[in-house]
């Protein structure tokens, strides 16, 4: 009988001391006591461990009861007693165990599982490893650490739920899964902030930085991609919750400000991988760009942050806008429109950011399949322009690709309603852009038309010389062009300046129907 197997190894192991242990007693009390497990003993695995006289041997040999104790509470439905003695047990080996081999023992258990079983252990082993960390007085940080990390790493592949139905029914359990781990967490946020408030000079920063680390990545999953809109019927949203816990997390070590105005986090690994290095960096920005969205566009953790800062995180918000395009075009707009009209400076264009934004929604509009998105960055676009003084749209209009913008804005918008303001500009613009343009193509064309005619003219003297054209990159001779690598250079560029002048030559068109037809309606 199990018990009674179980026994007399207990027996046997009494009157050892605690460093005569032997490799044969571990493996002897493992399988005796998984038989008992297995057998429905549970009950009287109980009494062993709870008695006191079993404490050493409890001490050492328990944490490899994890396993099978894992296995049995899983299979076990909840209303069965063999159940509540088996999470009984846990809590005892919690206590009783060696801190440093029952945190190896059950983040070992973590690892190990997979599917519809991940949110089921990850949940019933979060109390007993909290209770061990605890514990940990050496490597604490790093015993926190790699616990989070551990726990994540199971937690990202599972499905977001997305809908109000499957957030509901919760099927793999993660919504009450990510909640969990946050609850989980605190008790060490709650001991950096009381460091933290022993002395401003706080120096032990590996906890701290490892909270972060955990706070980045549950931006990245499941926050960049959940359902984060209140949905009626359902009285607390888990992922809503789950957010706000996160910005508090932030907020409380003092990160939350920092990530989002300045843009980054603590220390990043260095990687001697480059792609590693490329995919910490793509993680990193998802992860701020999610910050962004939850804190500008769903206002979590708003109230935080003084309005005086909205345009300085307004031009941060550009550097994201790559990364997390449907949800960028509302943090883009909710924070234009809490600022005034004519308030941007034009050096603000100094900053490539700032350039690079308009000109991504300028793609969108032309090329966007999705007439939502496309309509979206029309209406996002013209509120940019107005946020700028004269100047600034004026300079504006010109450091982008002008002429395809123009030409859209002359197509889209009409004189009479001038919403981006395109036609109040447009003696300066043909006054200071197109003119100037015009002769810049022409003296170009001229130039690159003669270089052609001399090139064919020289081809046969060139013939006589294997290379006539070096180029150094950065001190690095390059391969020598030819003479017919240089004419088809020299084509190509005049096939480019004859694009540019037909969609000049369209722009000038235009114009000049939407005025004349202004004209004609007001006559």
């Amino acid at each position: 009988m199990a018990v009674d197997e179980l026994q007399a190894i207990i027996q046997r192991c009494q009157v050892l001391e605690e460093a005569d242990f032997k490799g044969e007693d571990f493996n002897l009390f493992q399988v005796a006591g998984q038989k008992c497990l297995e057998d429905g003993y549970a009950a009287q695995l109980l009494e062993v461990i709870q008695n006191e006289k079993n404490k050493v041997i409890i001490k050492n040999m328990g944490w490899n009861l994890i396993c099978p104790l894992v296995r049995c509470i899983l299979v076990y439905k909840q209303e069965d007693d063999k159940r509540e003695h088996c999470l009984k047990i846990l809590d005892q080996l919690s206590q009783l165990c060696n801190p440093k081999e029952l945190f190896l023992g059950l983040l070992e258990q973590i690892e190990q599982t997979s599917g519809e079983q991940v949110c089921q252990t990850v949940m019933l082993l979060l109390q007993p490893l909290q209770t061990v960390l605890l514990k940990l007085q050496n490597k604490k940080a790093y015993s926190v650490g790699l616990s989070l990390a551990m726990i994540m790493n199971q937690l990202t592949p599972l499905p977001v739920p997305y809908t109000k139905q499957q957030i509901q029914e919760d099927k793999l359990g993660l919504c009450q899964c990510c909640n969990a781990v946050v609850d989980f967490a605190k008790p060490f946020v709650n001991e950096v902030v009381k460091n933290m408030e022993k002395s401003s000079e706080y120096n032990d920063m590996e906890l701290k930085e490892e909270l972060l680390k955990f706070c980045m990545k549950s931006l990245k999953y499941p926050l960049l991609t959940a359902q984060l809109e209140q949905l009626e019927g359902i009285e607390e949203h888990p992922f809503r919750r789950f957010a706000t816990e996160i910005i508090d997390i932030l907020w409380n070590i003092r990160e939350l400000i920092p990530l989002v105005v300045l843009g980054h986090k603590g220390k990043s690994p260095h990687w001697e991988n480059e792609e590693f290095a490329d995919i910490e960096r793509k993680n990193s920005a998802d992860s701020l760009a999610c910050l962004s969205y939850l804190v500008f566009v769903q206002h979590f953790g708003i109230d935080c942050f003084p309005m005086v800062l909205v345009s300085y995180v307004c031009a941060k918000c550009w550097q994201l806008f790559w990364f997390f395009f449907p949800h960028l075009q509302d943090l883009f707009e909710s924070c234009l429109l809490k600022m005034e009209d004519n308030s941007l400076l034009h050096q603000y264009l100094e900053f490539r950011d700032f350039i690079n934004v308009p000109q991504v929604l300028v793609k969108v509009m032309t090329l966007c399949p999705m007439e939502h998105l496309r309509k979206k960055s029309l209406n996002i676009l013209q509120l940019f322009i107005d946020k700028f003084e004269a100047e600034g749209k004026y300079t504006l209009f010109r450091i982008m690709a002008s002429l395809n913008l123009l030409r859209y804005l002359v197509i889209k918008d009409c004189e009479s309603d001038n919403q981006t303001g395109v036609w109040t500009m447009l003696a300066k613009i043909e006054q200071n852009f197109l003119k100037p343009l015009h002769v810049g193509l022409n003296m170009s064309k001229a130039h690159y038309e003669a270089e052609i005619k001399n090139k064919k003219e020289n081809k046969r003297e060139a013939q006589s010389s294997k290379t006539i054209c070096s180029v150094t990159v950065s001190g690095e001779k390059m391969p020598a062009m030819t003479t017919e690598m240089q004419l088809q250079v020299l084509h190509s560029a005049l096939f480019t300046f004859d694009l540019i002048e037909s969609v000049l030559a369209r722009v000038e068109e235009l114009i000049e129907v939407k005025i004349k037809g202004g004209m004609d309606e007001n006559s």
